[in-house]
């Protein structure tokens, strides 16, 4: 499924920067409590904050699963780096919203709001089997265990499918020294499994297309100081590895 004109037209080297200038209101999904916010190019965003529990290596995993995502031609939401002034929780009641503003000082990632998407349902929508095959596919690269049936991680908007939500994955960050290039990857309970029934056609168009000018270039999308113990080069020395495998580790 190559991507339309426009969607390869967002691909860029830099991240666009903005200054948030609103707290809309939160969205109270799962524990990292993610805020529509608004900004000064006049964009509206779902802020993901680096002061939220699980830390900025879950915006590192944000920036390259959605970045790799849009260079293979699955469309994802335009992401930014959003500058968070610590004064905008002055004006929130919430205690809890209010230390997560101020812990979150300074940049953090948004994620362009699409006005109108759905949840993606699988009962009620009929997957093209190419594209099915390449999420399952591209998930399995990158060991994103969040795209399932009970959380699919998936919108509707236009008529097309996006990939949103990409902080669970490269779950070996958090632990480097047991980091695993080849460890399997469960798909029981993805939710696409079922109409992925050409994940070696993916393979075989998606592999080559891991490279290391590739890696570097979204690698280098991510502030320097979010990688903590990591190094860009560790992401990218176990992605190269596991990218010619993703068959052999698909259970």
């Amino acid at each position: 499924m190559p991507p339309s004109a426009p969607h390869r037209a967002n691909v860029s080297r830099v991240l666009e920067q903005v200054s948030v200038t609103r707290y809309v209101t939160p969205l109270r999904e799962g524990g990292s409590l993610p805020a529509l916010v608004e900004a000064d190019n006049l964009g509206t965003y779902v802020l993901k904050f680096r002061g939220a529990g699980q830390g900025p290596k879950a915006l590192v995993a944000e920036i390259i699963g959605g970045e790799l995502a849009r260079r293979l031609g699955l469309r994802t939401p335009e992401l930014v780096l959003a500058c968070l002034d610590p004064r905008i929780a002055a004006a929130e009641p919430d205690p809890e919203i209010q230390d997560l503003l101020r812990a979150s000082e300074g940049l953090n990632v948004g994620v362009d709001f699409l006005p109108g998407s759905a949840g993606f349902d699988p009962a009620g929508w009929a997957v093209d089997p190419e594209f099915a095959s390449r999420v399952l596919w591209f998930d399995a690269l990158i060991q994103n265990v969040d795209r399932t049936w009970r959380n699919p991680n998936l919108l509707v908007w236009h008529g097309d499918v996006w990939l949103i939500d990409h902080g669970s994955a490269l779950y070996f960050q958090h632990n480097w020294p047991a980091a695993r290039p080849l460890a399997p990857f469960d798909t029981k309970d993805h939710v696409l499994r079922g109409a992925a029934t050409d994940v070696a056609g993916a393979h075989q168009a998606l592999a080559p297309r891991i490279t290391p000018a590739l890696l570097d270039e979204v690698l280098a999308l991510v502030p320097a100081g979010w990688f903590g113990d990591g190094r860009p080069a560790d992401y990218a020395a176990h992605l190269l590895e596991r990218a010619p495998r993703v068959l052999e580790v698909i259970r």
